[in-house]
């Protein structure tokens, strides 16, 4: 074998190995959610993780006053502002997935959920109801 031949071929390799890198395994970081609606921050909350928004690109209503979370079920809450609230609680690893529990805000409940990183470096989210008969899917991408 040539030593160009070698180089070559050494080059290949390691060209492989950097395009068949495994998809990040924590969720740590700021996430953009689907049309950029909103930014969450995730990070470490005790043994797990939490996600909470950090920022809204429409952050005000029609009177130009901070969105609030006013389609909580607990009416004690329903005065938070959107930003700053906590959207992902309890997330452990489970496998090659977390396990936890997501709010939705747009009607005030909370539901199982799961996040899974992708090999493309983006996050699918699961929230799911009926003990997982009905989830509803979202892909977060990584937010600059």
């Amino acid at each position: 074998m040539s030593a160009t031949f070698r180089r070559f071929a050494a080059a290949a390799v390691i060209l492989a190995a950097l395009g068949s890198a495994p998809a990040r395994s924590d969720p740590l970081g700021l996430w953009s959610t689907p049309g950029g609606k909103a930014k969450v921050k995730i990070s470490a909350c005790g043994a797990a993780l939490c996600g909470a928004i950090v920022s809204l690109r429409e952050p005000t209503d029609e009177t130009g006053k901070a969105k609030l979370d006013i389609n909580n079920v607990d009416k004690a809450k329903q005065g938070r502002p959107i930003v700053g609230l906590s959207l992902l609680s309890g997330m452990k690893p489970d496998g090659a997935r977390w396990t936890g529990q997501i709010y939705n805000p747009g009607d005030g409940k909370t539901y199982k959920a799961y996040m899974t990183p992708q090999s493309d470096g983006a996050l699918k989210i699961e929230g799911c109801a009926l003990a997982g008969l009905v989830c509803k899917t979202q892909v977060w991408t990584p937010a600059n």
